[in-house]
């Protein structure tokens, strides 16, 4: 398998996660479920806190809500890129 491949099946495999994502939470139950997890993730708002083991757990749970948010929100390319490890250009 040449490198171009492994590529290929890479970007096979997370438009794959992200059709799956955006199935799931399509339509008025996943956007009910989505408001649940945004206030339980703390989405909008800020995760500090003075104890700093409750401080990560908090921005554990940010993370997976915008892990879900990338997936649901983010083009093929802005996907690839994030999880290729470069900046990701919101504004296309």
């Amino acid at each position: 398998m040449t490198f171009e491949d492994f590529l290929r099946k890479c970007k096979i495999k997370l438009y794959e996660r992200r059709h799956a994502y955006r199935t799931t939470f399509s339509g008025p139950l996943g956007r009910e479920v989505l408001k649940d997890l945004a206030k339980f993730c703390h989405a909008h708002e800020s995760t500090f806190h003075p104890d700093t083991r409750l401080s990560a757990v908090m921005q554990g749970k940010h993370d997976v809500f915008l892990r879900i948010a990338h997936h649901l929100n983010l083009n093929d390319q802005q996907l690839w890129d994030l999880y290729d490890g470069r900046e990701v250009d919101v504004s296309s």
